[in-house]
């Protein structure tokens, strides 16, 4: 079918990701300065004395006094400097005053409102239907980490991983790629300016090496990552359209739309699976105000109701829409019917087990819609069933038939019975019932009488009196 052969034409290589870091502390950055300008000839310029910095200088300026931290650098562009102001006229600059570097301590590693998906040439992402998760909006484990060329920064970095990982790192035009390459930049002057914090920062040059997809691995920093940007938004989530919104993984907010967990074999390539669903159904016009998330995510396993250390590796699909009130989601559980409906049909060819669905609208609740596993996977289930149940079925029949004798241990066979004669005992003198020994008279026949003199033995279950007999 078309939809095979356009599986089957996509390339097997993962796509990198870059993430740009947004802010910067540039003296030509009108947002740096405490009056929301650059400062001109009859300024005079202070950097709080204690605080670090490393500020990137393109341009040469006049000035009338510069206070300098302690502890900071000024990188100097080609042709970059400063000079004494002389007095003379400076068009826009008729009201001298003190202007004041703003403090960039603040800006924090795990702000996802700090970072934005660029492309390999450092041009921004154009937007499309694709959208990250919370947790991978900031930088996973095998990304591309870049800052902008000709810019000086300070980040926080903070963080409750061992190390942050990152495949390369991108400082003033230079790519790190290598553990040496990273140990040897950290040896400089400048990297204690622009990187602070309790964290660590490891370049391993490595990109994802699963085709099915590689977890972000900022599960640990979510909560920094949800403060953040609850802190942005006036510290609440936003009220969600409809009465149940479902919070997937990595995510810090309820939405309203449609869930999608998958789970996969390892013939399954997320990258050619995500560019499937985009030219085969996100590209129809009657989604074109849905928007999709999809990664791979581990979901803490529970038995019983208590959480187990251990997590399943699965596919997270998320799809939301533009619509609004009783409307709200409806588009995106239209996509997720038919994202459901494509895996029962060519789940085992691309690679997915099964599927679970869970919906959110504005007209109803969250709740799972449906789940839909592999026939493959399901029959096999069923013939495993039965060949057990027929297995048993005829050790049972050859036990009662007398054609098969379980060695050593003696079993009860409750069908015989009702027609056991009982077991008389003298009056008064019943003793107590043992549970681990049968109270059968030896040798007893079961189609006579037994005498009204005999005694109670106690039958050694592991031995059969009736072996002895020849």
């Amino acid at each position: 079918t078309g939809l095979n052969w356009f599986f089957c034409s996509l390339p097997a290589a993962t796509a990198a990701v870059y993430k740009q870091w947004i802010p910067n502390t540039n003296f030509e950055t009108a947002s740096n300065w405490d009056k929301g300008r650059v400062p001109c000839a009859s300024d005079v310029v202070h950097f709080e004395k204690d605080k670090v910095v490393s500020v990137f200088v393109r341009s040469p300026h006049a000035l009338t006094d510069m206070h300098l931290p302690l502890n900071g650098e000024l990188v100097l562009a080609a042709g970059a400097g400063f000079t004494a102001f002389d007095g003379s006229w400076d068009p826009g600059c008729d009201s001298g005053g003190t202007v004041r570097f703003a403090n960039a301590e603040h800006r924090a590693w795990f702000d996802p409102t700090l970072w934005q998906d660029v492309l390999p040439s450092g041009e921004p992402k154009p937007s499309g239907p694709i959208f990250s998760v919370d947790e991978e909006r900031v930088p996973c484990r095998y990304d591309d980490v870049v800052f902008q060329p000709e810019t000086s920064f300070r980040v926080n970095i903070d963080s409750s991983q061992p190390a942050i990982q990152l495949r390369s790192i991108s400082v003033m035009g230079q790519e790190l790629n290598t553990p040496a390459s990273w140990a040897g930049y950290l040896g400089g002057p400048s990297a204690p300016l622009q990187f602070h914090g309790n964290g660590t920062l490891q370049v391993t040059g490595t990109g994802c090496p699963d085709k099915s997809g590689c977890a972000c691995g900022n599960a640990l920093d979510g909560p920094r990552i949800c403060a953040a940007l609850l802190e942005a938004s006036g510290r609440q989530c936003p009220e969600p359209a409809c009465q149940s919104p479902l919070q997937p993984l990595g995510h810090c907010c309820g939405v309203c739309g449609a869930a999608i967990n998958l789970d996969f074999t390892p013939d399954f390539d997320l990258q050619k699976y995500q560019d499937r669903l985009v030219q085969e159904l996100l590209s129809q016009p009657k989604y074109a105000g849905v928007q999709m998330a999809i990664s791979k995510v581990h979901k803490a396993q529970t038995f019983l109701g208590i959480l187990s250390r251990s997590s399943t590796p699965l596919i997270q699909i998320v799809l939301i829409d533009d619509r609004a009130g009783v409307q709200a989601g409806t588009a995106a559980e239209q996509l997720a019917a038919d994202i459901m409906e494509n895996v029962a049909q060519h789940g085992e060819a691309l690679g997915i087990s099964s599927g679970k669905m869970e919906v959110a609208t504005g007209s109803t609740a969250s709740g799972q819609v449906g789940s839909h596993p592999v026939s493959r996977i399901t029959a096999g289930t069923v013939m495993g069933l039965l060949f057990s149940l027929l297995l048993l079925g005829g050790i049972l029949f050859l036990y009662r038939k007398g054609k098969l004798r379980l060695p050593a241990l003696r079993l009860p066979r409750p069908w015989d019975r009702g027609e056991d004669p009982a077991c008389p005992t003298p009056a008064g003198d019943r003793g107590f019932d043992n549970p681990v020994f049968s109270v059968e008279p030896p040798e007893a026949d079961l189609g006579e009488e037994t005498p009204k003199d005999l005694q109670v033995f106690y039958l050694n279950p592991l031995y059969d009196a009736s072996e002895t007999e020849t």
